[in-house]
């Protein structure tokens, strides 16, 4: 344990790497909370196979390595018992790439995406970019978790062909869908025959431990052949600046029109990008084990104090290490610009589709997180 805070506690300084979660307040002294981009140093493992490779000084173009492949199998069957085929597995230079992809070979096909809100940004400018109704479909807060709402989901209207973006494990939300929730979900797909993009990248951080990841395409082969499950290293290892994401896609037809979709636009990882990803599956798995027991102690951290301020309600994320909060009681216009002009750079819930929302990363030092929330609650005292 204290081998281990030691580690995450003790981070690089940022400012003036050209990092974009540092960058923004650069010229104050607001401190970076919003961005889904940790301050971990990634496994030591990574770290030493980049420094080789820099010493070979060679950045060359990629083509993915065989034993990437094999472990990325191997992984899905022993993290989420989904037996999947290599063949089925298109190498990606990132997340928001493929959930664009996806709505272009659905462009003239397609009378609507939907997804649920609140939701990563992207999957609000990812259908337009093509053309695409984007139809939002409200979450459900069960008690003190979000759902899906299956009563207004059955009472939608759809049309064969249709897409639905799926967000699970749930950004900014946290929801680690139970399988129930799934195969309820699934029945609505099926019954409506339309497709599902389904954006898992959180999939390796789930944060409660009696909980898994359940793959939605691992459901049966008929919602396989139905589902584009994206993939990646980039959040669990903090990788994101190495572009590399994969798709998983068994169903060959779907499989050759998101290829298609991806000519003379999208291009492959960088060599770099793939043999850190692979160095990351294969030999990172202990520092993970310690990153998620970190990150479950800054939630738990983070939920205790918010819920003591008044006007805000915190949301406890069953995974990823970003943190939900409902600021529409807190007697001000504008929560986000509230907190900024205390010296806390939060993500703004208008830009997930929710104004008075506020997103919290956690992925960060316990004394940086102690300063933001100390930060946080004298505004509101202030108030």
């Amino acid at each position: 344990m204290i081998e281990k805070d030691k580690f995450f506690d003790s981070v690089p300084d940022r400012s003036g790497t050209s990092s974009l979660k540092w960058s923004k307040y650069s010229s104050s002294d607001i401190l970076p909370m919003w961005v889904a981009d940790m301050d971990f140093r990634s496994p030591s493992c990574v770290v030493s196979l980049a420094s080789r490779i820099c010493e070979d000084g060679m950045f060359g173009y990629g083509i993915c390595p065989p034993g990437l492949n094999d472990i990325v199998v191997e992984r899905s069957g022993l993290l989420y018992d989904w037996e999947i085929d290599k063949s089925w597995l298109i190498w990606l230079p990132g997340m928001v790439c493929g959930l664009n992809i996806s709505c272009r070979l659905f462009e003239k096909k397609a009378s609507q995406v939907i997804t649920n809100i609140p939701v990563y940004p992207p999957f609000f400018s990812a259908p337009t970019n093509f053309g695409l109704k984007c139809t939002k479909l409200p979450m459900k807060l069960s008690g003190e978790r979000f759902t899906i709402d299956f009563e207004q989901l059955n009472e939608m209207d759809t049309q064969k062909g249709d897409l639905f973006m799926l967000c699970h494990p749930h950004n900014p939300v946290g929801t680690c869908f139970t399988r129930d929730e799934l195969m309820e979900f699934a029945d609505f797909i099926v019954r409506r025959d339309i497709y599902v993009c389904s954006d898992e990248i959180h999939c390796d951080l789930i944060l409660d431990e009696n909980l898994k990841h359940i793959p939605f395409a691992s459901l049966g082969e008929e919602i396989a052949s139905r589902t584009i499950t994206l993939m990646a290293p980039s959040k669990t290892f903090n990788l994101p600046g190495f572009g590399c994401s994969y798709a998983v896609i068994s169903n060959s037809e779907l499989k050759r029109r998101f290829k298609k979709s991806m000519l003379g636009i999208v291009p492959d990882p960088p060599a770099m990008g793939f043999r850190l990803a692979e160095e990351a599956y294969r030999n990172g798995e202990s520092w993970r084990g310690r990153l998620i027991a970190y990150l479950r102690e800054n939630r738990d951290c983070a939920v205790t104090q918010i819920r003591e301020m008044n006007g805000l309600i915190p949301f406890s994320p069953q995974a990823t290490y970003l943190l939900w909060i409902d600021a529409r009681n807190l007697n001000v216009k504008d929560p986000h610009s509230f907190f900024e002009k205390a010296g806390v750079g939060l993500s703004d819930g208008r830009d997930f589709g929710a104004p008075g929302f506020l997103r919290l990363n956690l992925g960060c030092t316990r004394e940086l997180l102690k300063k933001a929330l100390g930060r946080m609650r004298e505004a509101v005292l202030s108030l």
